[in-house]
């Protein structure tokens, strides 16, 4: 029996059929810009010739449409798409996403190796390509209570699984810049393989410090000048458009012909609803093309320039000896997938169907002391208050202060001015550590919204009109295992629960965006003006992102990062 590689260069010179050939579409060339009309014939997970006449085993016939190499989110966390790896497969392959870079460090931060290992076995059985980082910072930083602590001693077995890429993003730039001991041994672990970056604001000698580390990738920046001097300083900007951080229209004058070489597409984090409302890379690629953009300067982002920045040298391009990631699409504008394959096979519901089950992990991990009404009391303070300043699109809140009115000895929320509670709790079991503040930018008039989702530690975090609906949501969490819960006026109006990690459901995809459709519908009731108020929620505890959050230990000035 011949070998692969024999069949392949027999098929591809046309002595035997072909086991697939799409014909009588055309395929778009991402070196030269032309739309190609050609036979594209194929042999296993291989592309075996284009330009050519072929025959095939199975003809498919895709006449008047386009063929794209597959799509490649070059960085995210399943986690926060709500459903397992398993589910994200099913839910964002069809939409032409395959191959997808995670970094499992929401799970990590609660599970550690457990988490880690709970990827890696997933990864093994999805149809999608799913590519592993090793998370970098759990826990995330000094300033608060992490499930777990992966020092470089537990991360050194992972690094040689087949689907490790590297080391994923070091949001500890402050810790690379000033050689913290732990951040030095991981960097030097990882001298030679691709280590990804987090650094958002920074420039200058610090940035000079931290990319001298060997940190080739960024998706935290946020504006033109920004994206820019990394560019010239050799970072690969991975251009981001997820539930929360949303730069994409912020970036569109840096996706050029010239700079598509440097640039990629990721997501970081979107969840199902968002998906199955708007599309994941598909709807970034169509907003590009509709505010100016060149098609092959983001058809290239979002394929060619990811793989090459994470040294995946067998696919982004039509050509053969290249790895059948191929997506069909209606037009080059429209991005509608209306076929896909991964490596070599159609996406299909058979196709889903030879996956072996992975069992789920960290099903008890939310153990948060119950809590009351009185422990989000706020004492009477002179002067300013300290308020997180919530920017709608952004993970970035602003370190603001105000003078805030006071019912007996108590401080209490300004709702003229858009000024209610926050409070974040551990929720691992360690120390019970619960802090109270101030949020800006919710629009609540009533009510309260909480998670176990709140980057990067995964303490429950809690916004909210009054005490005693915080404590009824924040309690509710415990009795669900974690996910998201609303109340209202001392009731539940909505909740999803994701009892794996706190972070994910057991559940379809389909069942997670239907129940998400109600939460949001029941947090819309409150008064939020926020279009993704949960995830807005999980990232108020985010102390890696300037410039004022909160977690377990109290409220972060991060530009300082230290507690205030």
């Amino acid at each position: 029996m011949a070998s692969e590689l024999e069949r392949r260069i027999d098929q591809g010179a046309g002595r035997v059929a072909a086991d697939i050939v799409l014909k009588g579409g055309r395929y778009f060339d991402l070196v030269t810009g032309e739309l190609v009309s050609s036979d594209i014939a194929l042999c296993g997970n291989t592309i075996i010739g284009v330009g050519e006449a072929y025959e095939g085993l199975r003809e498919i016939d895709i006449s008047g449409r386009i063929v794209v190499p597959g799509f490649i989110d070059t960085h995210l966390h399943i986690e926060s798409s709500l459903v397992t790896p398993h589910e994200f497969d099913r839910c964002v392959l069809p939409y032409g996403v395959t191959t997808a870079i995670c970094d499992p460090h929401e799970i990590a931060n609660v599970l550690g190796e457990e988490g880690i290992r709970f990827f890696l076995d997933s990864a093994l059985e999805t149809i999608m390509d799913v590519r592993v980082q090793l998370s970098s910072c759990v826990p995330a930083t000094h300033l608060e209570t992490a499930g777990a602590d992966l020092p470089i001693e537990k991360l050194l077995p992972f690094r040689d699984h087949p689907k490790v890429i590297g080391l994923a993003e070091f949001m500890n730039f402050p810790g690379v810049i000033h050689k913290d001991p732990g951040c030095m041994a991981k960097l030097e672990a990882f001298q030679g393989q691709h280590i990804d970056g987090h650094a958002p604001l920074l420039s200058g000698y610090g940035l000079n410090a931290y990319l001298s580390a060997g940190i080739r990738t960024e998706h935290e920046c946020t504006n033109v000048p920004e994206a820019l001097e990394k560019i010239r300083k050799g970072v690969h900007i991975l251009v981001r458009e997820g539930s929360v951080s949303k730069d994409l229209h912020a970036l569109l004058p840096i996706i050029t012909e010239r700079l598509s070489p440097y640039l990629a597409l990721c997501t970081d984090d979107r969840n199902p609803l968002d998906i199955a409302e708007q599309g994941h890379l598909d709807y970034m690629i169509r907003e590009a093309i509709a505010n100016g953009v060149e098609p092959l300067a983001v058809y290239r982002a979002a394929s060619i320039s990811g793989a090459r920045a994470f040294g995946l040298r067998d696919r982004g391009l039509i050509a053969p000896g290249w790895r059948a990631d191929l997506v069909v699409i209606d037009s080059l504008e429209n991005c509608k997938a209306e076929m896909v394959f991964s490596a070599g096979r159609e996406v299909n519901d058979a196709l889903f169907a030879t996956r072996k089950p992975v069992a789920p992990v960290g099903l008890d991990s939310v153990k948060a002391r119950p809590v009351k009404a009185g422990h989000f009391a706020v004492p009477v303070t002179e002067g300013e208050v300290p308020v997180l300043g919530v920017l709608p699109g952004k993970i970035i809140t602003e370190f603001r202060r105000f003078h805030l009115p006071s019912e007996g000895n108590e401080t209490v929320p300004d709702l003229d001015r858009d000024i209610i509670k926050v409070a974040v709790i551990e929720r691992h079991g360690k120390n019970g550590n619960h802090a109270n503040a101030f949020v800006q930018g919710f629009g609540l008039k009533k009510g309260a919204i909480a998670s176990t989702v709140g980057h990067d530690s995964h303490n429950i975090c809690v916004v909210g009109v009054s005490g005693e609906d915080m404590a009824i949501a924040a309690n509710r969490l415990g009795e669900i295992k974690g996910g998201f819960v609303v109340v209202e006026d001392g009731k539940v109006t909505g909740e999803i629960a994701l009892p794996v990690a706190g972070l994910m459901s057991t559940e379809p995809y389909e069942t997670v965006r239907d129940t998400l459709h109600h939460l949001r519908q029941a947090a819309y009731a409150l008064g939020t003006t926020l279009q993704e108020p949960f995830l807005q929620v999980a990232f108020l505890p985010l102390p890696v992102i300037p410039h004022l959050k909160i977690s377990d230990r109290g409220l972060v000035d991060v530009d300082k990062f230290e507690l205030i």
